[in-house]
């Protein structure tokens, strides 16, 4: 009877024994680091000694008075905006190219991929011998022409420009990729209705295409916003946040406080703010894809 009683309770809880490697391994990733990021943005550490003094808000306090964080908070901005909206201008206009019926589609939408496939280090490798002032190509190629040549990583005016024209030239095949799923994922009965109304391809794309395509380009949108956030490898590898804190983004900052100045309260703080940013962004995409009705 006792062995009975132990094999029911053993049946009954398996669910839970099998689950409880998983629970502990999320505890120690996810509950761990954040309930000791919420102590430490309270503190400042001595990460020699592991002293920590207690400061309530003041990490809070210095960040609002600091004019580099906001300096790194406008380029993260700036760097956001401007190569997310080209990418979904460029990512849609060729998702919508490549959906007509012409020759070697198919081969050409394998190329577009193919900058996606690349390692960010390496991308920003290659960018970084494109852009060598006097033996870069583009500089050659505008010299053929007779216009002088850019310094475009140790210029303030064109640091960051030159920043958003790799991550353009690097991530426009993922929008592209979303947009075209999207596009194949359209009825053809609504095209077919319009065309017999006698619609011209501007209002087909107005009123059928872009409407219908709407939860995919948030989709879009919300996954390179998130990802432009926290943007680091290729600023670290070509630029290091320079000239003169020209391309210092928030990701940049927080790691120049973290680990080079040992400051991990306050860039702990300050990744506190990034993470609320990110959140109220994604909530705000997340509702409005919510109110969109899904063929």
């Amino acid at each position: 009877m006792k062995e009975q009683l132990k094999i029911g309770w053993f049946e009954k809880n398996t669910k839970w024994l099998l689950l409880l490697p998983t629970i502990f391994i999320l505890l120690a990733l996810t509950i761990y680091p954040l309930i000791y990021s919420v102590i430490a943005m309270l503190h400042t550490i001595n990460i020699r000694t592991g002293e920590r003094t207690f400061v309530g808000l003041g990490n809070f306090i210095r960040m609002a008075k600091d004019p580099f964080f906001w300096n790194a908070l406008k380029n993260t901005a700036i760097y956001t905006c401007s190569a997310v909206s080209v990418e979904f201008v460029i990512g849609l206009s060729l998702a919508v190219f490549l959906t007509t019926k012409i020759t070697g589609r198919n081969v050409f939408r394998s190329l577009i991929l193919a900058p996606m496939m690349l390692p960010p280090i390496v991308v920003a490798v290659i960018f970084k011998i494109i852009y060598i002032p006097d033996f870069g190509i583009i500089n050659w190629f505008l010299a053929l022409f007779g216009i002088k040549g850019i310094i475009w990583e140790a210029s303030a005016n064109t640091a960051l420009i030159s920043l958003v024209l790799v991550d353009i030239w690097e991530w426009t095949p993922f929008m592209f990729l979303i947009l075209l799923a999207g596009l194949q994922a359209i009825p053809l009965d609504p095209y077919e209705a319009a065309e017999v109304d006698g619609a011209t391809g501007l209002q087909i794309f107005r009123d059928i295409t872009f409407p219908m395509l709407r939860p995919a380009i948030l989709i879009a949108l919300l996954l390179r916003i998130m990802d432009t956030l926290r943007i680091f490898d290729q600023i670290f590898i070509m630029t290091g946040g320079g000239p003169a804190n020209a391309t210092e983004t928030m990701s940049i900052y927080i790691y120049r406080h973290g680990f080079r100045f040992t400051n991990i309260g306050y860039a702990t703080a300050m990744s506190f703010i990034m993470l609320i940013i990110t959140i109220l962004i994604s909530n705000i995409f997340i509702k409005r894809l919510k109110t969109e009705e899904v063929f």
